[in-house]
């Protein structure tokens, strides 16, 4: 089977030029000059994409593995923790949260609604103290973005740690980690910073290294373990790493976020919510219904579209990608038959490609006996598109 010629998911995503090149450079050794000070820029870069002046960690696997590393470090057998639940994500971090020794409470919305601030007030004023809240900012299987920037507030004023999945919106979405009170933020490099997906991205507070410092629990002498990372790479004056760092995935998310700082964090942001507009307004000219139940917050990362009835996800994937040479996404986790996802990350923000995945989709749907006004989608999702200084870019 070929190659697809249009990657238009949940991701990972397409990369761009420079990112290719860079992860086609020769392997260095990983304490040789040239890479530690690569390394150490990616640190300051990744840190002003974080808006932070407190620590980065750049851990060596994909995502799954940082928020796993932060939560076993963070959780004490016993420790009140507030889980906020809008979607398969949120959900299954709530499970590990309760396998290291939490005493879990939750706020739980359906998967097409956000969290509430007044909801996580009224549960902190009821249910606290809470020594932490967890939440996911941008639910990537559902396309539903959460107030992340509210929720940190109120965690400040109730004294609890804020740890934040930002894995498909750092780059795409606004996220300014220490204004919002966010006290671990775990993201990927394979979604909005369209970077390889073999690392884990985070921002450590001095607040959750004093946390995890007083944890008993926390991994030592682990994989996992981001106190071994604060020990001998952070404080013993980045001289010596945990581990072998991926040389290659370290020069790619280093030629990821050059790309988007060059550009200009507010623009990259921009330019993926022109995407996501341009997508939303294309599909729903078509006569289909979005995921979430408001469009005010729909997710700048991916649009995730209801199956009309009598669609099934596997089929109408297939036969996009078949037909058209268009990847998109389905759903995930529970959600995996009841939606399908246009990706907008990265190179996928720019240009005409929200019309590319608008079109295959109605063109799919069409060709499988479903309705789908195309020419009225495409027609929205172009209008749209050149009403944005971003659109065309």
């Amino acid at each position: 089977m070929r190659e697809p010629q249009f990657t238009l998911t949940a991701g990972p995503t397409m990369a761009s030029p420079k990112v290719l090149a860079a992860l086609g450079a020769p392997i260095i050794f990983d304490y040789d000059p040239v890479f530690l000070e690569l390394f150490q820029d990616t640190e300051r870069m990744l840190a002003e994409a974080f808006q932070t002046t407190g620590d980065v960690v750049l851990m060596q696997g994909e995502a799954v593995l940082g928020l796993e590393a932060a939560a076993r470090g963070v959780v004490r057998e016993g420790m009140r923790c507030l889980n906020l639940v809008s979607g398969v994500y949120a959900a299954w971090f709530g499970d590990w949260l309760r396998a290291f020794g939490a005493e879990l409470h939750e706020v739980r919305v359906p998967f097409d609604e956000a969290i509430d601030p007044d909801d996580v007030k009224l549960a902190l004023e009821r249910n606290g103290p809470f020594e932490l809240i967890s939440i996911v900012h941008s639910e990537t299987p559902s396309g539903v973005e959460n107030p992340l920037a509210p929720v940190g507030q109120l965690a400040g004023e109730h004294g609890a740690l804020l740890l934040a999945d930002v894995v498909s919106s750092l780059g795409g979405t606004e996220l300014a980690v220490d204004d919002w009170h966010v006290d671990i933020a775990v993201a990927g490099p394979q979604k909005c910073l369209a970077g390889p997906p073999g690392m884990s991205l985070m921002a450590v507070s001095d607040r959750a290294w004093q946390a995890l410092e007083s944890n008993p629990a926390a991994p030592r002498g682990s994989f996992l373990s981001l106190l071994d990372y604060k020990h001998r790479w952070i404080d013993g004056g980045r001289e010596a790493f945990p581990y072998t760092p991926s040389v290659v995935d370290v020069r790619g998310v280093h030629a990821a976020l050059a790309e988007v700082l060059e550009e200009g964090l507010a623009t990259s942001i921009e330019r993926h919510a022109a995407a996501a507009r341009a997508t939303r307004a294309g599909v729903q000219a078509m006569g289909l219904e979005l995921w979430p139940r408001s469009e005010s917050y729909a997710a700048n990362c991916v649009t995730a579209v209801r199956l009309p009835d009598g669609v099934q996800t596997t089929e109408l994937l297939g036969h996009i990608r078949e037909r058209y040479g268009v990847m998109l996404s389905g759903g995930y986790g529970e959600l995996k038959h009841e939606l399908i996802r246009l990706g907008h990350m990265g190179p996928a923000s720019r240009s005409l490609y929200p019309l590319v995945a608008v079109a295959a989709l109605g063109r799919g749907l069409v060709d499988l006996g479903a309705h789908a006004d195309v020419g009225a989608g495409c027609e929205a999702a172009l209008a749209s598109l050149a009403g944005s200084p971003q659109g065309a870019r």
